[in-house]
Formats: C-alpha cells, structure tokens, sequence
C-alpha cells in the first residue's frame, strides 16, 4: 500500500478499536491521577492540605480539605475501577472547578512554567489550569461515554442483562 493510500484509508477515520474500549486507558489515568494527589494529601498529613486552605481563605477549610482528599482518593477509585462512574464523576468535577477558581486561574492557562534553568536543573512556577481542564474532559467523556464493557459497570450491566434474559415472562 503506497503512503497516500495508507494515508486516505487511516487519517480520516478511527482505528477499528471494539466499541467503549477508548475508556479504558482513559480511566486507568484519570482514575491514578485523583488518586495519585488524594494520596499524597493524606501521606503529607491533611493538617497541611487544610492549613493551605485556610491561609486561602477557603470557608470550612476543615471540611473542604477532609472532603477533597476523601473525593479524590474514592473517585478516583471508583473511576479506575469503572464503578459508578456518572455518579462519581461529579463530586470530582466540583472538586476541580474550585481548584481552577481558587488556585490555578491566577496562574494562567499553562501547566508549565519554565522561569529558569541553572546547575541545579530547571526551575518552574505555580501551574495553571491546564491540568484541571484535561481532567474534567477526561471525566466529561466516562460521564457522557461511559465506563466502557471492560469496567465493574459494563460487568454489573451485563449481568443484570442475562438475568432479566432468564427470567420468565
């Protein structure tokens, strides 16, 4: 097949990938990620995390810390695992329109901030909410796309649907 060919028969249209498998990769990321920046919360002490919040004048910060880190760790649990997905997608996405709003939008679009680079290697600014955003289109596409066949909802579903098959009339 010449490259023009090749070109014309893959650049225009998806892979043939099985339906609802794009989620998978999708969720094991955004699912890690949350995750990822409940953990380390937790590990580095809650007391930090609401201090923070605190000086940012964030009301409730007790409550809002606890309830980050409690979303954060749980979602993304529940999105990895592709459990309950709709539902656990908008505690998350609540969580990440704060931090846009609070943190990230006085910063800017970009996540990178190169401002030097010396001997000791590079040196970045505060991040922006370019992050955020990835992570609420990738919670966006679960919420609307679905978990997809390989998560605990497609098997839940998939159950239910051979049950009611069995069922008599």
């Amino acid at each position: 097949m010449s490259l023009p060919a090749f070109i014309r028969k893959f650049a225009f249209a998806p892979l043939p990938v099985p339906p609802g498998l794009y989620a998978v990769p999708l969720r094991m990321m955004v699912g890690f990620g949350f995750i990822q920046h409940g953990y380390a919360k937790l590990a580095r002490g809650p007391e930090d995390f609401i201090t923070i919040l605190h000086a940012m004048g964030m009301p409730a910060a007790a409550l809002a810390g606890w309830a980050t880190i409690a979303v954060e760790i749980l979602g993304g649990l529940l999105i990895f695992l592709g459990a309950l997905v709709p539902l656990a997608t908008v505690p998350m996405a609540i969580v990440l329109f704060v931090a846009i709003v609070t943190v990230h939008m006085p910063n800017g679009f970009s996540s990178i901030k190169l401002q030097s680079f010396g001997p000791g290697g590079a040196h970045f600014g505060q991040p922006g909410y370019e992050t955020d955003l990835l992570y609420l289109a990738g919670l966006v596409a679960l919420c609307f796309g679905g978990a997809g066949p390989l998560s605990l909802d497609g098997w839940i579903r998939r159950r239910r649907s051979r049950e009611a098959g069995r069922q008599p009339a």
